[in-house]
C-alpha cells in the first residue's frame, strides 16, 4: 500500500508544478541618498593602449549604449610638466583624452585620481611607492615642504585637460593612501590628509575650473580612520565634496556603511571608486553565480549609502568588455560586451538619478544573502531591484508606497546573451499598491512601476538624512552640477518632476 501511495505521489509530482514560495517586501516613502551613477576606470593595464582605444567607452557609456554608464575614472599620472612629451612608465595625461571626450559628449562625469604626485615632491624621490628592494624599501610620502605644491599640480592637470577639450568634474587626493606599494604610490597617514586639506586645499582653483569637486583620499578598505577625520574638521568639510574609498578586504555593509554616516550627515556624496570582483579567475570567465555576487555587491553599496559606484577596469575578462585572450574562452571577444556589463546595466540604466527608498528587507550586515533587495523613486517610476542566488523560484509580493498603473520586468538569468535583460510587461488591471511578481531562481530582477499621479509630481518624500537629495537630474539621469547648464524642460529634483520654463 505504501508503494502504491508513493507511486501516485511521484506521478502527481511529475505532472503538477509546486507553487513557488512567497516573499513579502514593503517599500516605504523614507528617502535616503540620490544616486549619481555608475562607471569604471580607464586606466593602464587591460585598457592598453592607454585610453586611446575608445571602443570600450563607446559600448558602455550614455544613452546610445546598451549599458548606460556615466562616470569614468582616470589616473593622474605623475607627469610634472603636463605636456604631451612628459611620461612616466610610458603613459601621460594625454592617454585618457580620447575616451574622456566621448564620455563627456554623452553627458557623463570624468574624474582623475593620482596614484602618486611627482617624484620630486616625495620623500623617496620617485613616483613609485618604495615597497621593494630595488627602491630600497623607502616609504614614499609627500614631503611637508611640498604640500603647497600639491594643489597647484592638480590645477595644472585641470588646465591641461581643458586645453584638450575635456572639462574634468572632480579630482581625488590619492589612490589608496594607506597601501605601501612597489608601483606608483604615495603614503599618507590620516592626519597627513587632514593637514594637507585643511591648510592647502584652498589652492584648488575652483574659480578657473567652476564645478570641479574634491574627492577624499580613496583608502583601500573604505576605513573610517581615513574618512571621519576629514568630516570632523570644519575646514576640511568645506573643501571635501565626495568621500570615497575601495572595498578590498571589507564588504560594503561594514566599513563603507560606517564611513557614509558622517558623509551623509554633512551632505557629502559617497563614492566607491575601485573594486574588482572575481579578478582571481585565471582560465575562465565568471560563471552566473559569480555574476550575481557582483550584482549583490553593487546592491549592498546602495544600501550602505553609496551615491556613485565605479568598478575597476572597463575592459578585462572579469569586467565589462572582452580582451580577446582565448585562454579565458571563446566568449571573451575583444571589445565586445561581456555578461557583467549587462548585469551592471540593471543599475546604470535605471537607478542613476533615482533616490533610494527604504524597504522592509534592507540588509544590515555584510554577510552574503540568498536574496537581496533595494528600491528607488525616479520621476514617475518606482524601481525595485531583487536578486535571488538560490535554486528556488519565488513570488515576490510587493507593497508599494503609491498606487501604480503599469510595470515592466527586466530579467537576467544566465551568462548567455538570450538570458540577459529580458523585458516583459507586468500586468496591472487597476491602480493598486500591492503587486505580485515572479522572482525566478538564480536571477537578477529590475521591476519598474509607473505611479498613478499627475504630471506635476507627487508629494514630497520624507527625508531622514541630510544628503545629496537637492541634486538636479535630467530625464536621462544625468546630474546637472551647474544650473547655468539647464535649458527649459523637465528635471528631477528631490524625487519630483519639475518643469523649468525659463532659465
Amino acid at each position: 500500500m505504501k508503494k502504491l501511495l508513493l507511486s501516485i505521489f511521484l506521478l502527481a509530482g511529475a505532472t503538477t508544478s509546486i507553487q513557488a514560495a512567497t516573499i513579502a517586501l514593503t517599500v516605504n516613502k523614507t528617502q535616503k541618498q540620490t544616486i549619481t551613477g555608475f562607471g569604471g576606470a580607464c586606466c593602464d593595464g587591460a585598457m592598453n593602449p592607454y585610453g586611446t582605444d575608445t571602443r570600450p567607452v563607446t559600448l558602455l557609456y550614455g544613452s546610445p549604449s546598451k549599458i548606460g554608464l556615466n562616470i569614468m575614472r582616470m589616473e593622474i599620472s605623475p607627469s610634472f610638466r603636463g605636456d604631451d612629451n612628459a611620461s612616466w612608465s610610458n603613459y601621460n595625461w594625454q592617454g585618457c583624452v580620447p575616451s574622456a571626450k566621448i564620455v563627456k559628449a554623452r553627458g557623463g562625469i570624468v574624474f582623475g585620481t593620482p596614484w602618486s604626485p611627482p617624484g620630486e615632491y616625495k620623500t623617496n624621490g620617485t613616483a613609485q611607492g618604495g615597497n621593494s628592494d630595488k627602491q630600497g624599501n623607502q616609504r614614499g610620502k609627500l614631503r611637508e615642504d611640498c604640500y603647497e605644491k600639491f594643489f597647484p599640480w592638480l590645477n595644472s592637470y585641470l588646465k591641461y585637460m581643458k586645453s584638450k577639450g575635456v572639462k574634468v568634474d572632480a579630482v581625488s587626493i590619492q589612490n589608496e593612501p594607506d597601501w605601501w606599494v612597489d608601483y606608483s604610490g604615495c603614503l599618507y597617514d590620516p592626519q597627513d590628509l587632514v593637514n594637507l586639506v585643511k591648510n592647502w586645499a584652498y589652492m584648488l582653483d575652483r574659480e578657473t575650473y567652476p564645478g570641479v569637486r574634491l574627492i577624499s583620499g580613496e583608502s583601500l578598505g573604505f576605513t573610517q580612520n581615513y574618512t571621519d577625520p576629514l568630516m570632523r574638521d570644519t575646514t576640511c568639510r568645506k573643501h571635501i565634496d565626495i568621500v570615497a574609498g575601495h572595498l578590498y578586504g571589507h564588504a560594503p555593509l561594514t566599513y563603507m556603511k560606517q564611513s557614509a554616516i558622517l558623509a551623509a550627515k554633512y551632505g557629502k556624496e559617497v563614492w566607491m571608486t575601485e573594486h574588482s570582483v572575481t579578478d582571481y579567475l585565471k582560465d575562465r570567465l565568471p560563471n552566473w553565480h559569480e555574476q550575481l555576487l557582483f550584482a549583490e555587491e553593487v546592491n549592498e553599496c546602495m544600501l550602505a549609502g553609496c551615491t556613485g559606484y565605479i568598478y575597476w577596469y572597463l575592459r578585462a575578462h572579469w569586467a565589462f568588455v572582452g580582451t580577446g585572450e582565448t585562454k579565458y574562452g571563446t566568449a571573451n571577444k575583444k571589445n565586445e560586451l561581456l555578461p557583467r556589463a549587462y548585469v551592471m546595466s540593471h543599475f546604470a540604466k535605471h537607478v542613476t538619478g533615482s533616490t533610494r527608498l527604504v524597504t522592509s528587507r534592507d540588509m544590515t550586515s555584510g554577510q552574503e544573502a540568498p536574496q537581496e533587495y533595494s528600491a528607488y523613486i525616479k520621476g514617475d517610476s518606482i524601481i525595485v531591484m531583487a536578486i535571488d542566488t538560490t535554486k528556488v523560484d519565488y513570488s515576490l509580493k510587493i507593497r508599494l508606497p503609491y498606487n501604480v498603473v503599469s510595470g515592466t520586468h527586466l530579467l537576467s538569468t544566465g551568462n548567455e546573451r538570450s538570458n540577459l535583460c529580458q523585458e516583459s510587461p507586468i500586468t496591472i488591471e487597476e491602480p493598486t499598491n500591492y503587486v505580485t511578481v515572479d522572482m525566478p531562481a538564480r536571477s537578477l530582477n529590475t521591476y519598474i512601476f509607473m505611479i498613478e499621479r499627475e504630471d506635476t509630481g507627487i508629494e514630497a518624500v520624507k527625508q531622514t538624512e541630510q544628503d545629496t537629495s537637492n541634486a538636479i537630474y535630467d530625464l536621462n539621469g544625468r546630474r546637472i552640477d551647474n544650473q547655468r547648464m539647464m535649458r527649459p524642460g523637465i528635471y528631477i529634483m528631490n524625487g519630483k518632476k519639475v518643469m523649468v520654463k525659463n532659465v
